[in-house]
């Protein structure tokens, strides 16, 4: 599995830790079921195991590499509807008969991917570079437990259990815990201890505070916006800060670590360093923020999919 690192730092006034983080780029190549082919006309054609995939990208705004024909050729074309921002909603046109069902394997586990309605295929290859990152992070940690918010189909929490650690995925759709456990049978995973919880993050973790239990690692991948089961509404703008602020009193009191992803959202990785560092603001430990980007097979471009801050202790002991 490839992943290609760039870093880029800011220019200007004097750097300090608190007010001028370097600002980082991680850019993954994919591994050996997951390649972005190409890219453009604010759209990406993606391979997935044995199917090529045509969906709706908006920061795809250069011209594609590949001749119009290669994209003619895709097996599945998203279609969104002018209603729906980003093409979050729509249809999809096939070429070839697609299965309900398809795998594609990441390292340890395998994903199973099928054509949804809002244009995602069950998984996010840009998150690549994070899970290798928590593999080996989990290497140096006794009987590590991770909180996995907003955990989707849950590749995130079957890697991490198939590092040793045990993980609590929280999530507030119940057909994708479904999908999630699916993927777990599959993977052959079946005894790894996972605990399933379908509810609202906010409120799960304000209960976790109350309880006083601890996690070594937090992963927070929240959408822009969303429901929870019973309806509860999630705006990031809104409800990050306290749910963050609560996942501070979560971490473990020595080696832990906390990793943000937000998608789509007209914000910058600034404010979101700014956050985090002011929620473990009573915590020493290293703070990085940037870009996750995927490396285009045709023109070697990067393609910016997501802002992330992960934050790590210190040492104490």
């Amino acid at each position: 599995m490839a992943s290609g690192f760039a870093e880029a730092g800011i220019a200007g006034a004097p750097r300090s830790a608190a007010s001028s983080p370097g600002l980082r780029v991680i850019a993954t190549a994919g591994c050996a079921d997951y390649a972005l082919l190409d890219s453009g006309g604010g759209r990406k054609l993606e391979r997935f195991g044995r199917f090529t995939i045509d969906r709706p990208e908006s920061q795809a705004l250069w011209r594609p590499a590949l001749e119009p024909g290669a994209w003619l050729r895709a097996d599945a074309a998203f279609k969104a509807t002018s209603a729906e921002e980003d093409g979050e909603g729509g249809r999809w046109r096939t070429n070839a008969p697609v299965p309900e069902t398809w795998p594609v394997r990441v390292r340890e586990v395998t994903v199973l991917c099928r054509l949804t309605s809002f244009r995602h295929v069950g998984i996010f290859p840009e998150q690549l570079p994070h899970w290798e990152w928590m593999i080996a992070w989990l290497q140096g940690v006794p009987a590590p437990r991770v909180l996995n918010l907003f955990a989707y189909t849950g590749a995130a929490s079957l890697l991490a259990v198939a590092a040793g650690a045990e993980v609590t995925h929280v999530e507030a759709s119940r057909k994708a815990i479904a999908w999630a456990k699916q993927n777990q049978a599959v993977s052959r995973l079946d005894a790894a201890p996972i605990r399933w919880i379908l509810d609202d993050a906010r409120k799960f973790v304000a209960r976790e505070v109350r309880r006083a239990n601890r996690y070594h690692l937090i992963l927070i991948d929240p959408p822009k916006f969303g429901r929870g089961p019973n309806g509860e509404e999630w705006d990031v703008f809104v409800h990050l800060p306290a749910l963050l602020r609560d996942c501070a009193a979560l971490l473990a009191t020595q080696r832990a670590a906390l990793v943000l992803t937000t998608y789509a959202i007209r914000a910058s990785a600034l404010a979101m360093d700014g956050l985090v560092r002011e929620c473990l603001a009573g915590r020493t430990g290293a703070t990085e923020s940037g870009e996750l980007a995927v490396i285009e097979q045709a023109g070697g471009r990067l393609l910016p999919t997501s802002l992330y801050t992960r934050w790590t202790s210190f040492d104490e002991r």
